[in-house]
């Protein structure tokens, strides 16, 4: 015995809600679908159109997840035809878990290279892939580790030392500010002394001549 279903329209979405995201959106629409199959909702799951939209979402989705969920707004999910949320899920899904199971495939071919650089006759090279090793997460014996200390003070201990920077700085600028006068020194004295020196040296010069 079919269920009649009667939905209730109309209803507003505040405006301050956050897009949801295009996975959990089409796992919600997913789970209403199977329920409405249950009591005689009929879907052609095998509609190229609706595989063709579920896979430009799935690769927008794979690009950049938050504008490709920003993208179908609301209004333009409800227009969706279900085979194409039914294949979304399923791209979506597969997706998810051939990045994970990559991602794990990577770590192993990685772990196998290095424990057989680790009996390479070369020490430097058996060293470094042993070090290496070590620094795998699930290992974790060369973890590098900083600590961070913060030091708390008070109000009255921040406006103090910037008091005295500030003071130190006003007095650098006034040292650098302060002009030393330059004596002056009169050329024409210098001269007259050179020209006694000259006159000096010319007297000495005659009385020395031969006669």
């Amino acid at each position: 015995m079919a269920i009649e279903l009667t939905p209730e329209l109309g209803v507003e979405v505040p405006p301050d809600e956050n897009y949801v995201d295009l996975r959990a959106r089409a796992e919600a629409a997913c789970n209403s679908i199977n329920l409405l199959e249950k009591n005689g909702l009929q879907m052609n799951i095998d509609d190229f159109t609706a595989q063709d939209i579920a896979g430009e979402l799935a690769r927008t989705y794979a690009e950049d997840p938050a504008a490709a969920s920003k993208k179908l707004s609301h209004e333009r999910a409800s227009m969706l035809a279900p085979a194409s949320l039914v294949h979304l899920r399923t791209y979506l899904t597969e997706f998810g878990r051939a990045v994970v199971q990559q991602s794990v495939e990577i770590r192993h071919l990685v772990t196998n290279r290095l424990l057989e650089e680790s009996q390479n006759a070369d020490p430097r090279i058996r060293i470094r892939a042993l070090e290496l090793l070590g620094r795998i997460s699930d290992v974790g014996l060369f973890t590098d580790r900083s600590e961070v200390t913060i030091t708390h003070q008070t109000t009255d201990d921040l406006r103090q030392k910037l008091r005295e920077k500030l003071l130190k700085l006003s007095k650098d600028i006034t040292d650098e500010a302060e002009v030393v006068d330059a004596e002056e020194i009169d050329e024409s004295e210098d001269e007259e002394d050179v020209e006694e020196v000259e006159l000096v040296e010319a007297d000495d010069a005659e009385r020395t001549e031969p006669d």
